[in-house]
């Protein structure tokens, strides 16, 4: 059993889970290859009787059936010949048969991994497990069903919001994301790849903090060395890992993949209405079914920019290997094969690396807000977080602004956060010095606001103090603060 890293509100919960004899019903979601079967299988392989059966992708309902007759054999230790299960409602009544004769076990787990799989159209197996959960599972003590899938808008839609014969049914949900800076980092010390905070976050803002693509880093090798190796190979793990991704996740997968590509369009940034007009989508039920299928797997998020109302929500790309493919691999997909072997280790030399690391550490620190409050110390006074633009109309002469994170707080202040990626320590010059008085000077304009506002630059190497940040700058937070 492997040592399960990171996951300590997780850890809790699922201890907690097993100190109650109440029989639980519990629905795990999040981005595949985030590591739920890995926490969950870690975690209660060694607590009890323990059942596993997984979902193959795009696989019949005979060979689902099959899997589940010999995962039966595997774990009840079953010596002589049982029929085989014709359905699924034959198939859980044997499965409750069988835990009837462990009724003495201390603990016992059942786990339907990849449940969107396993659960195909007609198959009956939602409607076998509300059967089976109401008359036989929910009287056993210390019984624990837990179901997981990928799909994550499937789960929340036919388990947890479930409106039909499983709906309140479920008695905890755990959203499992991916790894934080910290986590991540001893993620790779435990598999003994030792790499300083920067070439860290370089793999993290092009893969983010997925346990999967982690395991694929090789110690010994520069971040440079294992992004060229993982990305721009043919034979690499990510080099071919997107045309898989969203087709085993969502059904007309080619809708999704159009509304990412309008939002990589935009910058990374575009409201509701300009997608919906960009993308050519309909403003429907359909178009907002798939868009919360996106922001339910953790693919994008929607926000409400900073000083706006609901109806002006906007969405960006949250997931760190959707938009580095889409910046960086694809346009080599297309144009055939890899003609540069050493192609990302020259890539930092061109304009378009220093544009995407100052988009993507932007990313990194909207995911690791919470460090960034601690750091500047004001946990108990933080409230909305978000950031803001103003665009002047065309042909004004008035300067526009954006700002990247803003931090508002209950004590009457603002921090207005800069965010800046740089391998060495960050030199404000006069021009630079007096673009962030504009950014303050148009954000209190327009927004109209009386507070205090307080400027926190956040860096990866720190600032190089001059006259020009001496009375500008409040406060700071550098990248080694992201690991806490």
């Amino acid at each position: 059993m492997d040592e399960i890293i990171g996951r300590e509100k997780e850890k809790r919960v699922l201890s907690k889970l097993l100190t109650r004899s109440e029989p639980e019903f519990v629905a795990i979601y999040g981005r595949r290859r985030v590591g739920k079967t890995f926490l969950i299988r870690n975690f209660f392989l060694d607590k009890g009787l323990y059942f596993e059966v997984t979902g193959q992708y795009k696989t019949s309902y005979k060979l689902q059936l099959e899997n589940f007759y010999h995962a039966l054999f595997k774990t009840f230790s079953i010596k002589r010949p049982i029929p085989k299960p014709s359905s699924w409602k034959e198939a859980l009544s044997l499965l409750t048969l069988l835990i009837k004769t462990h009724a003495g076990r201390n603990k016992i787990i059942l786990f339907f991994d990849e449940l969107p799989w396993l659960a195909t159209h007609r198959s009956g197996l939602l409607q076998a497990i509300d059967y089976e959960w109401n008359t036989e599972w929910s009287g056993v003590k210390n019984l624990k069903l837990i179901v997981c899938g990928s799909a994550a808008s499937w789960v929340l839609d036919n388990i947890i919001n479930a409106t039909g014969g499983l709906h309140n049914r479920i008695t905890k949900v755990i959203h499992l994301k991916q790894f934080s800076l910290g986590e991540t980092n001893e993620y790779l010390k435990q598999r003994s790849v030792r790499l300083k905070p920067l070439q860290i976050l370089e793999l993290y803002m092009v893969m983010g903090g997925i346990p999967y693509y982690l395991n694929h880093i090789e110690k010994g090798k520069s971040a440079a060395e294992n992004i060229n190796n993982v990305c721009f190979t043919e034979d690499g793990l990510l080099f071919s890992e997107y045309d898989r991704l969203f087709p085993s996740l969502f059904k007309k997968a080619d809708i999704h993949l159009k509304i990412i590509r309008e939002i990589v369009k935009k910058k990374n940034h575009i409201s509701r209405q300009e997608l919906v007009k960009s993308g050519g989508f309909s403003s429907g039920g359909g178009f907002h079914d798939k868009v919360s299928e996106l922001v339910s797997s953790g693919f994008i998020r929607e926000y409400v920019p900073f000083g706006k109302k609901s109806r002006d929500t906007a969405f960006k790309i949250t997931d760190e290997y959707t938009l580095f493919f889409m910046q960086w691999i694809e346009p080599i997909k297309k144009r055939g094969a890899i003609s540069n072997p050493d192609y990302w280790l020259n890539a930092s030399t061109q304009q378009k690396y220093r544009t995407w690391t100052g988009y993507a550490y932007e990313a990194v620190c909207e995911k690791h807000v919470q460090q960034i409050i601690k750091k500047l110390g004001i946990k108990n006074v933080a409230g909305e977080v978000g950031k803001w633009h103003f665009f002047p109309a065309a042909g004004s002469k008035k300067p526009g602004a954006q700002i990247d994170l803003i931090i508002d707080r209950f004590d009457d202040c603002i921090n207005i956060c800069e965010v800046k990626f740089s391998r060495n320590e960050y030199i404000i010059d006069k021009k630079y010095a007096r673009s962030l008085l504009n950014k303050i000077n148009v954000f209190e304009e327009k927004t109209g606001t009386k507070k205090q506002i307080f400027l926190t630059l956040i860096t990866t190497m720190g600032f190089k103090k001059n006259i020009y940040n001496e009375d500008l700058v409040h406060s700071e937070v550098v990248l080694n603060d992201l690991f806490d």
